[in-house]
């Protein structure tokens, strides 16, 4: 929705910055998966471009440790879910076992913080198809779909760790120009 109105206003002569084709080209939600192996990244940390992806790569994520799963366009905390298991029933390694289509999880999004019950299999019909009756009944305003155009149309879904410490004190970013650090923002 973002992406759509600040196309429209740039279409009428509005500057805005930066565009939505530079935050698709500079892949800001993208480079976490690059940077998951770097020492500041987070490891585990996985991008899914299909159903298919989606739902065999958080069957298993999930199943290990909270984890935040965020569209990949936009901004805000719309699209962005912090994903736990009801029964905390974690496993201690990644890929010793996985969800259940059947298992319930509680989501929230991190835009208005309000906790829905799913299943594991609701979750990712939501992620992919929206509000459907597979879906179940969502509360949320979002509209899901987070995979619709393709990767092409930045149709993809971010999936890395739950870090309880961001989400109660926030996340510093560094802005760089190049390599010259510009400025710091704190994001709550």
């Amino acid at each position: 929705k973002l992406d759509a109105a600040l196309r429209t206003l740039r279409r009428g002569g509005v500057m805005v910055w930066p565009s939505p084709e530079v935050v698709e080209h500079m892949g800001a939600k993208e480079s976490l998966v690059r940077a998951s192996s770097l020492s500041f990244g987070l490891e585990g940390t996985a991008a899914y471009s299909s159903e298919a992806e989606l739902a065999a790569g958080l069957r298993r994520t999930v199943a290990f440790q909270p984890r935040v799963v965020k569209q990949n366009r936009g901004a805000g905390g719309e699209g962005v879910w912090v994903v736990r298991l009801k029964e905390g029933n974690y496993c201690k390694a990644l890929g010793e076992r996985c969800c259940s289509d059947d298992e319930v999880l509680l989501v929230s999004e991190v835009s208005n913080g309000r906790e829905e019950e799913h299943s594991f299999a609701q979750f990712v019909e939501f992620c992919v198809k929206g509000k459907t009756e597979k879906a179940g009944t969502w509360a949320t305003k979002s509209e899901g779909k987070y995979l619709e155009g393709g990767r092409e149309a930045g149709g993809r879904l971010v999936d890395q760790r739950f870090l309880p410490r961001a989400a109660s004190g926030g996340e510093l970013r560094l802005l760089l120009a190049g390599k010259r650090p510009v400025g710091l923002a704190l994001r709550r």
